[in-house]
């Protein structure tokens, strides 16, 4: 069939042509715009036109018996074309064919004739129409563009042979073309390349450009294709090997089944054995991981061995065997971060700061394990949630406090019914990457008994140059925890054993001041207690000075913890107003405080119990962080017996003794009369009689109350004291110089008396606790005796 026959005898099925709007001029081509074909002389190929304007401009074409223009769009998903968003070179053709499908659709079989350069578009008509000139074909020869012919024919029948199902006819084609240019135009026709490619050699006249564009594109095609060959032909191999497996195992099946132990698990041993291929497990682990699925193979699934090994292999494909990628450390995003998620901590920042930074630039190397020492609540945990979200990479806790068997940290042996692997494999599980950010929960609460040391059990867990082959009982084959982040929290350091410390770089996080808690409160807390009880900003507000009489009247901690909870009841408060319609808006201040949480749980003891001689302020540290002590000391008549009570352990029995020692001694210099120790009893009493007490550091306190009484002079009411003392009368240094001068200035004392051997400590003090507090350094006894009590001389301060 003719295109003359094609415009007046339609095809079946399709739509009548009536002549729509005026007609194209004689002299401009009539446009078809496509999206994503591009069309070359000589070759027919078929074009779907669904818009209104390429259908018009086909039935026009079809109608006046003339040649249609293909041009090609810039930009796919206009749906309505205009000049500036066609390219400018297209293929003059001719409708072969015009065809309507049963579901509505519009197709055209053109045939390319000739290239076309578009001058100018012509409007006035349903579609479009454009002027310009034709691009004759040009006619070269030559030794260089035979060669280049020859290259171009024996690389498209090259990339037919390695195609599947390649047409012959496309083979015959390209062997019977005769012309260099019809050749490359066939060539990039029928190619896999993308548009922009194909209209960049449909505007490429020039032979020899031509020819050497569409050669370099076949090339790269015919790499890619070889390649995939070849990978093709290694796959088949190992599909063979395994398709006989397969055949193997069906053979067994049946042979199982006419045994009468067919249980349906050929398809779940395949799935089994593909998993553990794709596990990307060591050599070693996939040997033993094969070994048990060979052995679970021979055994019928109704024994209760059969469940034992598929869960142990479930647990070997299930955990993350392959290497973690680890996202780049961006450590001014890590600031950041840790800025955000926590107030103050300065110096802990700093320090997670040069740890991250060494991780950025040495990822292969041996980090230090981390362990953040501090009382409960000021955010041992939220940090390593935030090195976590530094880092970029999961973050999982493991927590060990109240392990005391050595299988939970190693796990169990299999031999065991319900055997599981130990928490650390556990953990790296549920993260799902040996990359992740592990917390160590608590390691200062592990205890030991007859089922071994969990303790020693972690020497290996937390040592660099061991747990990169870290065996569990229960999977007895090793695994890599050398990429894991450790980090572990601790509430003391006395607990934890001396070789699993020296694994572990200490970083101690001091109480909170009240500055600090006040503002910690009005940036996170009272945020998360307004999300946590269903209320907005506009609806409850907090006065910081509400939060201050929190911190002051209702709690006494060194964290944060109790004081949320307290700011939690507070917003309850405000949400049953809320619901039940009384208030649009609650605001929270001082004076409604009391009305919620009742009257004030704590007041200033300091001032009424050194009111009367034989009262000192000492200042003690507990596993929550620093306290107040007070230290009373009595006389009654006797006979030179010294009375302990309050719960006093061994070393603060002897601080008293040795403090009594010291003052008799020092009785001409306090201006005491010596024979009043023979006449009379001393009782020493420290209060909270409930509370286990014990430590060095109470003699001073101890000193200067018996000093107080002997001379019935009081002591400051403002001044609190610390320090061991010696025989000789000197102040020896202690521990915990940061949460007791924290405890102090939260408890509104004025001055604090420290052992002078303490001063390295003095940095470490928050600054807002420094501001707060004088200082008085201590040598000896005689320096606590003149800087407390009353009526003496002034002493230089720090």
């Amino acid at each position: 069939m003719t295109p003359e026959d094609a415009a007046t005898v339609p095809e079946a099925g399709a739509t009548p042509i009536e002549a729509r709007g005026p007609a194209a001029p004689a002299d401009a081509m009539i446009v078809v715009p496509v999206r994503q074909t591009v069309l070359f002389p000589e070759i027919v190929f078929p074009i779907t036109i669904n818009r209104a304007m390429s259908v018009a401009a086909a039935q026009a074409a079809i109608r006046e018996q003339r040649q249609v223009l293909i041009l090609l769009q810039k930009d796919p998903s206009v749906d309505e074309p205009g000049a500036d968003d066609l390219h400018t070179v297209g293929t003059l053709a001719n409708i072969l064919r015009y065809v309507t499908a049963p579901d509505g659709s519009n197709h055209i079989i053109c045939q390319g004739v000739q290239r076309f350069q578009v001058t100018d578009f012509v409007s006035g008509q349903p579609y479009l129409a454009a002027k310009g000139v034709h691009l004759p074909e040009p006619q070269g020869s030559g030794s260089d563009i035979e060669a280049r012919f020859l290259l171009l024919r024996n690389q498209s029948l090259e990339v037919l042979s390695l195609l599947p199902q390649a047409p012959q006819e496309l083979r015959i084609a390209i062997e019977g073309v005769q012309s260099p240019a019809g050749l490359a135009d066939l060539a990039a026709a029928y190619m896999d390349i993308t548009p922009p490619e194909k209209q960049e050699i449909l505007e490429t006249v020039e032979l020899v450009e031509r020819l050497d564009k569409v050669s370099r594109l076949l090339a790269h095609r015919l790499e890619v294709l070889k390649l995939s060959a070849e990978i093709g032909r290694q796959t088949r191999a190992s599909i063979d090997e395994r398709q006989r497996e397969i055949l193997l195992r069906e053979q067994m099946a049946a042979i199982q089944k006419e045994l009468g132990e067919d249980s349906g698990t050929a398809q779940e041993i395949a799935e089994l054995g593909k998993a553990i291929d794709e596990a990307g497990m060591p050599d070693e682990v996939a040997t033993q991981a094969r070994k048990e699925l060979r052995r679970l193979q021979r055994m019928p699934d109704a024994s209760a061995e059969y469940g034992m090994i598929r869960t142990y292999l479930d647990w070997l494909i299930e955990l993350p065997w392959k290497p973690p990628e680890s996202p780049p450390i961006d450590i001014a995003e890590a600031r950041k971060v840790l800025d955000a998620d926590h107030f103050g901590l300065e110096k802990i920042k700093t320090r997670i700061l040069e740890y991250l930074a060494v991780r950025k630039l040495a990822p292969e190397g041996k980090a230090p394990i981390l362990c953040f020492v501090g009382p409960p609540g000021v955010g041992k945990t939220s940090l390593g949630q935030s090195i976590a979200k530094a880092l970029g990479r999961p973050f999982v806790r493991a927590s060990l406090g109240g392990v005391h068997d050595e299988a939970e940290i190693r796990g169990h042996r299999r031999t065991y019914i319900g055997a599981l692997p130990g928490n650390i494999i556990q953990a790296i599980r549920k993260a799902g990457s040996r990359g992740c950010v592990m917390m160590l929960d608590e390691i200062d609460k592990m205890g030991s008994g007859i089922q071994g040391d969990p303790a020693s059990a972690m020497l290996e867990v937390l040592d660099p140059e061991q747990n990169n082959s870290f065996r569990d009982n229960y999977l007895a084959v090793p695994f890599d925890l050398s990429r894991v982040v450790f980090i572990a929290t601790a509430n003391m350091m006395d607990t934890i054993p001396g070789p699993l410390r020296d694994r572990m770089e200490v970083i101690s996080l001091p109480g909170y001041t009240a500055e600090e808690k006040l503002q910690i409160a009005t940036r996170y807390l009272v945020r998360r207690q307004l999300e946590a009880n269903g209320l907005k900003d506009d609806q409850a507000v907090v006065a910081p000075e509400a939060i201050a009489e929190v911190i002051k009247s209702y709690t006494r901690e060194a964290g944060v913890r109790w004081l949320e909870r307290e700011i939690g009841r507070l917003l309850r408060h405000a949400a049953v107003e809320i619901a039940e319609g009384k208030a649009a808006k609650v605001e929270i201040g001082p004076a409604q405080v009391a009305e919620i949480l009742g009257a004030p749980r704590f007041e200033n003891e300091v001032a009424m119990r050194t009111a009367s001689p034989g009262v000192a302020t000492g200042l003690a540290w507990t596993p929550v962080g620093g306290d107040i002590l007070f230290i009373e000391a009595a006389r009654t008549p006797g006979g030179g017996r010294l009375i302990l009570t309050g719960q006093l352990g061994d070393v603060m029995k002897e601080s008293a003794q040795a403090a009594l020692s010291l003052v008799k001694n020092h009785a001409a210099e306090l201006g005491v009369d010596p024979a009043i120790f023979e006449k009379s009893d001393i009782h020493v009493h420290v209060p909270a009689g409930a509370t286990p007490k014990d430590g060095p550091s109470a003699g001073v306190a101890m000193y200067m109350a018996l000093a107080s009484l002997v001379t019935g002079r009081k002591i400051r009411s403002d001044t609190a004291m610390t320090g061991e003392i010696s025989l000789r009368g000197l102040v020896l240094p202690v521990g915990g110089i940061k949460e007791k001068v924290v405890a102090a200035a939260g408890a509104g004392l004025a001055r604090v008396m420290l052992p002078a051997r303490n001063r390295r400590d003095y940095d470490e003090i928050p600054k807002d606790a420094r501001d707060k507090l004088q200082f008085v350094w201590l040598e000896k006894v005689e320096d606590a005796v003149a800087g407390a009590l009353e009526d003496a001389p002034a002493l230089a301060v720090y």
